[in-house]
């Protein structure tokens, strides 16, 4: 035989034999219609028992590489000879070079890979942003609610469901959407998803064609844009000011744009608020041009200088903004469960998107938050944690403020879970980022936001994740960084 044993496989006797003839057979070292040794023979020669060779002969005729033939004895299978050796080159340890290069993929696959979706990617370490604190508390009262639903989950619960998510979730997002965020709309329009992302992904596929362009806040939230350029779209870059999105250089670049994404209530990244000015008027180009709106509602429940203010959409009267709001801000990112509000012109449409794309497979997790509504605990956490992150908010600004002072200027501090902070020298950024991840600080450069030339240099630091301590060590790294 062309072949030996490997004596210190870690699979089962059998399976390396039937692995090593299999790849003899792969490799061409047996060739089709070759005459296999008996079982006997083939045992004496290799050490082992005939059990095992005929255990692995059995296999290997099963899954069509050998063939016995009545009074003749064990061949290798005649049909494997119309293949050539690229075709019997499936079983070996490396594919192919060209398997795992972009040149396999599809144009929008390549497409794909080209898009840039986060600015860092090391989560957790200190001004990290959009990391949310985990909260004791909210960790118990998870655990015990979501150990009770599974202790009593329905054989329904089980089995294949409404694509739109489960109703009793619907109906409580629904329900606090109306007093909380300004939002009036029916369960019905409530369709659950797998977090902000996926809302975004869904809408990119039904309401932009290739080649349509859609604004876009500059700078802005890069995996935002990335969901919309994955389908094809084409980004034309808005500035945002103290005021929000400029609605009137949209209008001049792209007045006959598809589709708006905005993050109104706290944009993403440097925190404004949007005047409501702005917000009409943009209403208003969606209404005349037939367009959407995309409103990306992230974190704002969480505002320290008076009421969390009314959603855009609670301002439309057209029906043109998609409400896209998480869960993963306010309670933890691992739930991965947020949802989309859609006008009642497109609740069809999304529905079936949503059976296409196999949303509602966390079913479980969505019967347990909506437990977590019903009894209480979810209005409870977010009163809770308010006052949590307004503590954290003023400890990071005083603690900036008296270690590095002037050298950063703080924006975007009356609400969320992270500020955008602009280097008043106009230092470069990036490369004070890269100083700063060797100490083991976090520091997501303001510049990498932006499409076009940026307009500012700076940081996007989180603090909702850290309580003093944690603040005042990473501020202290900071000033050494910034001092060179």
């Amino acid at each position: 035989m062309p072949f030996a044993l490997d004596p210190e496989g870690d699979l089962p006797l059998a399976r390396r034999v039937t692995r090593a003839l299999r790849l003899a057979v792969l490799s061409g070292q047996l060739k089709p219609r070759t005459r296999l040794p008996s079982t006997r023979a083939l045992a004496a020669e290799l050490s082992v028992s005939r059990n095992t060779v005929l255990d692995a002969y059995a296999q290997l005729l099963s899954e069509g590489y050998f063939e016995a033939r009545r009074g003749s004895g064990t061949f290798v299978a005649t049909s494997l000879s119309q293949l050539g050796p690229e075709g019997r080159s499936i079983d070996q340890k490396k594919s192919s070079p060209a398997s795992s290069s972009a040149s396999a993929l599809s144009a929008r696959g390549r497409a794909l890979l080209a898009i840039k979706t986060s600015v860092v990617d090391d989560v957790g370490s200190a001004f990290c942003p959009g990391i949310p604190a985990l909260d004791p508390e909210l960790l118990d009262s998870w655990t015990r609610v979501s150990i009770r639903r599974r202790r009593s989950c329905s054989k329904e619960l089980l089995n294949y469901a409404d694509s739109a998510g489960y109703g009793p979730l619907r109906e409580a997002i629904a329900a606090y959407l109306g007093p909380a965020r300004g939002v009036m709309c029916t369960a019905d329009q409530v369709l659950i998803t797998g977090g902000t992302q996926q809302a975004l992904d869904m809408s990119a596929r039904l309401l932009l064609d290739p080649g349509q362009a859609f604004w876009f806040e500059e700078p802005g939230y890069l995996a935002a844009r990335a969901a919309l350029v994955a389908a094809g779209a084409v980004p034309v870059p808005v500035p945002v000011d103290d005021e929000g999105l400029r609605v009137d250089v949209g209008w001049k670049r792209a007045g006959r744009a598809r589709v708006a994404y905005v993050s109104p209530s706290h944009q993403y990244p440097l925190g404004v608020t949007m005047s409501v000015s702005r917000r009409l008027r943009l209403l208003e180009w969606a209404t005349k041009t037939d367009a959407w709106i995309l409103e990306d509602d992230y974190d704002s429940e969480f505002r320290y200088e008076g009421a969390p203010l009314p959603a855009l959409r609670s301002l439309d009267r057209a029906d043109r903004v998609i409400y896209v709001g998480t869960f993963s801000k306010v309670l933890f990112p691992a739930l991965r469960l947020g949802y989309v509000i859609v006008p009642e012109s497109l609740v069809d449409a999304f529905r079936k998107q949503a059976l296409i794309s196999g949303l509602g497979a966390v079913r479980l997790e969505q019967a347990a938050l909506a437990d977590f509504f019903e009894q209480g605990h979810y209005a409870r956490h977010i009163r809770r944690m308010r006052k949590v992150y307004a503590e954290r908010r003023r400890a990071f600004a005083d603690l900036l403020r008296d270690r590095i002072g002037a050298k950063l200027e703080l924006q975007g501090t009356t609400a969320g879970l992270h500020v955008s902070a602009r280097l008043t020298d106009g230092a470069d950024d990036r490369a004070l980022g890269r100083r700063a991840r060797s100490r083991g600080l976090c520091l997501s450069p303001l510049s990498e936001y932006c499409f076009d030339r940026p307009m500012a240099t700076g940081f996007v630091m989180g603090y909702g994740h850290l309580d003093r301590r944690q603040i005042a060590r990473g501020i202290e790294i900071l000033r050494e960084v910034l001092a060179g």
